[in-house]
């Protein structure tokens, strides 16, 4: 029986990049749900995995504030359901919000390939991941942080739960429409898109093969190892 995926996005960046290529490889059947439409949010229950995707908003806005707290009522149900959470930038930053972490701006962006530091290398192997985001999540209460970057934690597990600050899922098209979009965020930095797009294109290869490793590690239960409780 393939495994049912709930794949929650915005409205026209629902690409799961390599993240959903392993996914499709395990013979998954994938539903989106976009954002927006909070009301039509389906229950998580009806789901073997959850996956939120990355966003160009912050989970403080006041003006996405609705459509923020339906996927965290939805993201938290899983949670207490035992359904696993796979959370990706932002996706990781409004999954820690629904368990009772704080997101605020970053002290300064991570848009590029950055190191991260990992203490579970079966779970996120060692290697530059790539990041795009402004802002950083604190990890829940009773959480365990499980890698780190200079800017603050890059992933937490909590039950069954996983969120991650940066893009296992990033392909070089999707680096590409990011950037068209986020030109004048970068403004003041030292970053130019086109070469992050380059070094995404020169490491493609290894970008999938980290994903498909997260992502067999995350469905084969080996989470598990390193899981916390998820009663609060």
């Amino acid at each position: 029986m393939p495994v049912r995926v709930l794949l929650l996005a915005n409205r026209g960046d629902d690409d799961p990049g390599y993240v959903g290529a392993a996914l499709d490889a395990r013979g998954a059947s994938t539903r989106v749900a976009h954002r927006e439409d909070t009301a039509a949010l389906p229950d998580p229950t009806g789901f073997d995995v959850v996956v939120s995707l990355g966003s160009d908003w912050s989970v403080y806005w006041d003006r996405v504030s609705d459509h923020v707290a339906g996927e965290a009522a939805l993201l938290r149900a899983a949670v207490e359901a035992d359904v696993p959470v796979l959370g990706l930038c932002f996706g990781g930053q409004v999954l820690a919000h629904a368990l009772g972490g704080r997101v605020e701006p970053a002290p300064e962006p991570e848009v590029g390939w950055f190191e991260v530091d990992t203490d579970v290398p079966d779970l996120i192997p060692a290697g530059p991941y790539l990041q795009w985001h402004w802002d950083r999540f604190e990890v829940p209460p009773g959480s365990t942080e499980l890698a780190r970057s200079r800017v603050g934690p890059q992933a937490y597990v909590l039950g069954s739960a996983l969120g991650l600050q940066f893009h296992p899922e990033a392909t070089a098209a999707m680096l590409r429409r990011w950037s068209a979009g986020t030109t004048g965020m970068l403004e003041g930095t030292t970053v130019d898109p086109r070469d992050v797009v380059a070094e995404a294109e020169q490491r493609a290869d290894e970008a999938s093969a980290r994903a498909e490793r997260l992502v067999a590690t995350f469905l084969s239960g080996a989470l598990t190892g390193h899981r916390v409780p998820a009663g609060r």
